[in-house]
């Protein structure tokens, strides 16, 4: 099955597609920022697509082109960003938010609350007298 990007033309290879449209889902839309550069429509993701095709077409591996367009436009360009100590925040962040949360709520309902006074021993006889 061969992908063809708009302005791309026919592809020498359907493995060549396959990592393209690969690489492809891998890299953010600088435009976009919230789609990849293969679920974008803008004009520079066609670019960024055609210039993955270059490179895979002339023999980089995945993680050259990787590196090149994370080396050209910085990490904000993957996806999925790996696990580092730059991004440890960024995966860890959320689940600390939701522990913290957790326990503010648990806190917040096993409050101690100051328990109402007793009944006396004279309030209870006299609770038993008025229901008999």
């Amino acid at each position: 099955m061969l992908i063809l990007f708009p302005g791309a033309g026919i592809a020498q290879a359907p493995d060549v597609e396959e990592r393209v449209k690969h690489l492809a889902e891998e890299l953010r839309c600088l435009v976009c920022q919230n789609q990849t550069l293969a679920d974008s429509n803008a004009p520079l993701a066609l670019d960024l697509r055609n210039q993955i095709r270059e490179q895979v077409q002339a023999g980089a591996s995945d993680e050259q082109v990787v590196d090149f367009m994370v080396a050209r436009y910085g990490e904000f360009v993957r996806y999925r960003p790996p696990f580092t100590a730059t991004t440890f925040f960024l995966w860890v962040g959320p689940f600390l938010f939701l522990i913290a949360g957790a326990i503010l709520l648990l806190r917040r309902v096993t409050k101690s609350h100051p328990e109402a006074p007793g009944l006396s021993d004279e309030d209870r006889a006299r609770a038993a007298k008025l229901l008999e």
